[in-house]
């Protein structure tokens, strides 16, 4: 059926018009639907590497309920070089450097909360790896690299616990002004319901000043 005069010339308008723009408007479209495909592949893997470390993550209770060491380090291994930037990596890490460090196996510990506090992506993995390690640390009286772990910005759940650390590295330098300092800084940043205050305020009475006390 052939166009009358009004629609040959919107037709070739419309021609016209996706000479000049289709180009681009096409190009914008294949960006579109590619950066659709990608997030929508890169939620599947996501969810793919989420499934398979919990599979680890699994394995790892069972090597805790066998108390497995070796196996506990060989998960840990295989989830941090697969699933490393999972939540599930620094948490197997954390166990398996436990249960190095009650076997005695002070330096495999230390490897591995070392893992945690440079690749965790969780804040709060990393805290808890960089207060772990510092106790192995004080234990070897590594004091400038303990106190250095414990320099950073910490979140507000773990803060008591890192100004309670210091004051123990002060302690073992008999820096006490210092040691003071830092176990009232853990008291105050403490919560109440915290049942580490009293040990706080026991160490805090040990160096001879009550915990309430100003200055």
């Amino acid at each position: 059926m052939a166009y009358d005069l009004e629609e040959q010339e919107q037709l070739e308008t419309i021609k016209a018009w996706w000479k000049k723009h289709g180009n681009w408007i096409t190009w914008v479209l294949i960006i579109a639907l590619g950066c659709y495909a990608a997030y929508a592949y890169w939620g599947y893997y996501q969810r793919k590497q989420a499934a398979q470390a919990s599979q680890l993550y699994y394995e790892m209770q069972n090597a805790v309920m066998a108390d497995d060491n070796e196996r506990a380090l060989r998960v840990a291994k295989d989830t941090q070089e697969k699933f490393g930037s999972t939540a599930y990596a620094p948490m197997v890490t954390l166990v398996a450097a436990k249960m190095a460090y009650e076997d005695n196996n002070t330096d495999v510990a230390k490897e591995q909360l070392k893992w945690v506090v440079d690749n965790a992506k969780q804040d709060g993995y990393k805290a808890i790896a960089r207060i772990r390690l510092a106790g192995i640390l004080l234990d070897e009286k590594a004091y400038d690299e303990g106190l250095s772990l414990l320099s950073v910005s910490f979140p507000a759940a773990f803060a008591s616990l890192a100004e309670d650390r210091k004051g123990d590295f002060y302690v073992a330098q008999n820096r006490l002004d210092e040691a003071r300092a830092a176990y009232r800084a853990a008291l105050e940043k403490a919560d109440q319901a915290d049942p580490g205050r009293q040990l706080i305020q026991l160490k805090l009475e040990e160096l001879g000043i009550s915990p309430d006390a100003k200055g």
